[in-house]
């Protein structure tokens, strides 16, 4: 069985909650990826930001100037790097996510653990592709 740090992203965008949403918005399209994990000077997950995100951001009409942290999702489940595929599984089925951030001991990220990679394993397909940075 493989554990959440064989299998997770090691290339995540991370970004500080004060950039503005707009920002956030470009680098989900710039850097064709899913999330971005917002971090604290410690480098701790400190929120998310998604496409569904930015779809709902958009949807509102809100305005795009305002800092990330008024839209982020501050509730956000994390795994620990030492976790199983089928621990990572449950908390994804359970919270209803797609991105599930990986942690090491002192909580820091160090990873990021996907849908994609969770359906790779699953599905017996490729788990090395990396996204693009």
């Amino acid at each position: 069985m493989f554990r959440i740090k064989d299998i997770m992203y090691k290339n995540i965008i991370t970004v500080k909650e004060n950039i503005s949403i707009l920002d956030a918005v470009k680098l989900l399209e710039e850097r064709h990826v899913g999330s971005i994990i917002i971090v604290d000077d410690e480098n701790k997950c400190i929120g998310i930001f998604t496409e569904r995100d930015a779809i709902r951001v958009v949807a509102q009409e809100m305005n795009l100037r305002e800092p990330l942290n008024k839209v982020m999702s501050t509730h956000v489940a994390t795994i620990g790097f030492e976790a199983s595929f089928d621990d990572a599984k449950e908390i994804m089925l359970s919270h209803k996510i797609r991105h599930l951030p990986v942690t090491d001991k002192e909580d820091k990220l160090i990873g990021l653990f996907s849908f994609r990679a969770f359906v790779d394993e699953a599905f017996g397909m490729k788990t090395t592709v990396q996204p693009p940075t």
